[in-house]
């Protein structure tokens, strides 16, 4: 049963606030698009650069996995040096991290350099989404995250849309040594961008009207200490996190690196179509993101807890996108296929979004950053795990059939533990009590 709760109106924006927010989700959507262009360049140039630098199969493989280990266990420093030094410093850091080792890309001259670049990039792209997480619960009232966590979100499958056709006409004018060296300079200009406009609340002076609006916002508490990002492990509704966000990035990846193969292998569709066809299911993952954040609000302003209003959407969507994968594998219209998969990422982002919308109401405001962080770690060990376990298994088996339907019940079982082992917020003082 939803637990129900009286949610308070927020008083009207005051015009800077209003800025400040608007500028701080421009600047997060410019910057998480730009993190997934970025690291597609490899998959898009993957023939050159196997060619060019004499690579096999399985050495691109190894690439390719690079940047997901790296990315996956650099979320863990990344989210307590967040909520210690402010996503300001954090984020324009990593953005300026991320693009020099997306630069170095296009400078290689063998498997070693190229191997250290792609751990770097993942390294430097780690602050982005436990950065925007704090953000937002620094910059947004309660009823008003989950439609912010929604549009930064759907950055991701934006970008992912957007990168092939990009990356390719940079490739194909400029060479791909000059398509990594082309994203890394605006990558670049975007870091400086972010910390000329970008503030942090300790930036800043907040008036009366401000702090009225923001409530529990204005109160984040001091930076957080290396004992209290420690206690975080204690709590169920932290491991409820990060296992239901394995379950949902290790679908998203089955897709996100699978796709294509899948089409041309099972479908056996042409390379030129699945080109296209391909991009139709991220389209609906921007949707999904938008309706996730939103919906989140939209139950808060109906009287649900800020922790009922996101874990049992994040358990809904998430079992729907094990329906409707399981339902790809079997059916035999291709049509039909392509409207599962599509369903299927709509639903993954909604998850993906509500499951952000909830590290600003699950922790303690100055543990934001540091909650997302290890959410985001189990996801993308699991976003790792994915490529592997899904090719291992259609070379056994010669198709993506069980490859699929492992992943709905990776899906179904990460619903369960949304739904089951997450209760309640870890409280502020979770660094001096024992865990509940």
């Amino acid at each position: 049963m939803l637990e129900r709760v009286t949610t308070p109106l927020p008083s009207t924006r005051p015009p800077r606030l209003r800025r400040i927010q608007t500028t701080g989700l421009v600047l997060l959507v410019a910057s998480g698009a730009l993190n997934y262009v970025d690291r597609a360049t490899l998959s898009v140039a993957n023939p050159l650069v196997r060619h060019d630098l004499g690579l096999s199969v399985q050495g691109m493989g190894l690439l390719l996995s690079a940047f997901l280990w790296s990315y996956a266990f650099a979320q863990l420093p990344a989210g307590i040096l967040i909520d210690r030094l402010g996503p300001r410093r954090m984020l324009s850091a990593g953005l300026a991290l991320w693009s020099v080792a997306q630069a170095l890309g296009g400078l290689v001259a063998g498997f070693g350099q190229f191997f250290a670049a792609r751990m770097l990039l993942g390294i430097g792209e780690a602050p982005q989404s436990p950065a925007s997480a704090r953000i937002v619960r620094d910059w947004f009232p309660v009823g008003s995250r989950g439609t912010a966590t929604g549009i930064w979100n759907c950055s991701s499958t934006l970008g992912s849309a957007i990168a092939v056709p990009l990356l390719t006409v940079l490739m194909l004018h400029l060479g791909w040594r000059w398509m990594f060296i082309c994203m890394g300079l605006a990558g670049l200009s975007l870091a400086a961008l972010f910390y000329a406009l970008h503030r942090d609340p300790a930036d800043l002076v907040l008036d009366e009207a401000e702090r009225a609006h923001l409530g529990d916002a204005a109160d984040a508490g001091g930076p957080v200490t290396l004992r209290a990002w420690r206690r975080l492990f204690a709590y169920r509704t932290s491991w409820g996190m990060i296992a239901g966000f394995f379950g949902c990035i290790y679908v998203l990846w089955i897709y996100n690196a699978w796709l294509p193969a899948y089409l041309e292998s099972d479908r056996h569709m042409s390379i030129a179509r699945t080109g296209w066809v391909a991009a139709i299911p991220f389209l609906f993952g921007v949707v999904g993101s938008l309706v996730g954040g939103r919906l989140v609000d939209w139950l808060v302003a109906r009287g649900v807890s800020p922790i009922d209003s996101r874990k049992y959407p994040m358990a809904a969507s998430l079992l729907g996108t094990a329906l409707f994968t399981v339902l790809a594998a079997m059916v035999g219209s291709n049509t039909v296929a392509i409207l599962c998969i599509s369903v299927a990422m709509f639903l993954i982002y909604v998850s993906t979004a509500t499951a952000w919308a909830m590290a600003p109401v699950a922790a303690p405001g100055n543990c934001t950053a540091s909650l997302g962080a290890m959410q985001n770690f189990g996801g993308y060990v699991g976003g790792a795990l994915a490529p592997l376990v899904t090719g291992a298994i259609a070379q056994r088996t010669g198709s993506f059939e069980a490859a699929l339907l492992t992943g709905a019940a990776v899906a179904a079982v990460a619903a369960l533990a949304y739904a089951l082992v997450i209760r309640d917020p870890i409280p502020p003082d979770a660094a001096d009590f024992p865990a509940s």
